[in-house]
């Protein structure tokens, strides 16, 4: 094994390190690989070997993996003992921005882990909106809309990092402002395979928050025992209701004949 030797000034040395002295990184922010594309990797790495050596950094661990993951994982699976490496010496705030524009130059993240690698960069270095742009070579406009997917129900983003539904998806969403209404509309997407421009028009009719239906007031046993009492003496429907805060009660009758008859009725009641 080729032992490490650095350049002058100990910034960067190409070496061959033992992989279980290599670790990945914890805030990579990659958090899932494809096991499909890792078996297709690991085949050619048995083949031709890893063509392109791993970023890694000195730590109190052995040497920690600020780009190059993939490589590694599929090297595991293949089996290989070394690995090729440039060791770098870096910061804290480097190894997460230089990990994350690798993985964007190389392999699209999960839009949910690059979001959360947006904002894990933003709190961590400080760095503004317009300056990541510039680092990973993207209009701010798509780290705003990337950022903005944080914002939806974490049952919704499950949904986008399982690949159920896509960002194109889940801009539509973020038109519902009701958390409720987001995830019934993401589950709908799902269950019926609906479009993103499908989702789109649907987004208004979730957006219409449902008004609070008011109790019906229970109506006192007096007034249908009063209603009962006059349906029978005056043979026509009675209600007695409370309307408005008003109490009233409502006689029907078919024509004049009947209203005079009820009418006789009540006076020879009094």
């Amino acid at each position: 094994m080729q032992e490490a030797q650095f350049e002058t000034g100990g910034v960067t040395a190409e070496s061959t390190l033992p992989i279980d002295e290599i670790h990945p990184n914890p805030n990579q922010p990659r958090v899932h690989f494809n096991d499909k594309e890792l078996e297709e990797l690991s085949d050619s790495v048995r083949q031709h070997g890893v063509l392109q050596p791993l970023l890694v950094r000195k730590d109190d661990q052995g040497y920690q993996i600020i780009a190059g993951e993939r490589r590694y994982q599929a090297s595991k699976i293949a089996g290989l003992t070394d690995l090729p490496v440039i060791i770098k010496d870096v910061s804290d705030d480097e190894v997460l921005a230089i990990a994350l524009i690798e993985n964007l130059q190389r392999s699209d993240l999960n839009p949910i882990e690059e979001a959360k690698g947006y904002r894990q960069l933003i709190d961590q270095s400080g760095m503004t909106q317009e300056a990541l742009a510039k680092a990973v070579s993207k209009s701010r406009s798509s780290i705003t809309n990337a950022l903005r997917l944080l914002d939806l129900p974490d049952k919704v983003q499950e949904l986008i990092f399982k690949g159920d539904i896509s960002a194109g998806h889940a801009r539509a969403i973020l038109a519902v402002p009701y958390e409720d209404a987001r995830i019934k509309l993401a589950e709908k997407v799902v269950q019926e395979g609906l479009s993103v421009r499908a989702t789109e028009k649907l987004a208004p009719l979730f957006s219409v928050n449902e008004p609070v239906k008011s109790a019906r007031a229970v109506t006192p046993q007096s007034f249908k025992r009063a209603a009962k009492v006059l349906r029978q003496s005056l043979n026509t429907n009675v209600r007695v209701k409370n309307t408005r805060g008003k109490n009233k009660i409502e006689i029907e009758f078919r024509d004049e004949e009947q209203l005079a008859d009820i009418l006789n009725k009540v006076v020879g009641q009094e």
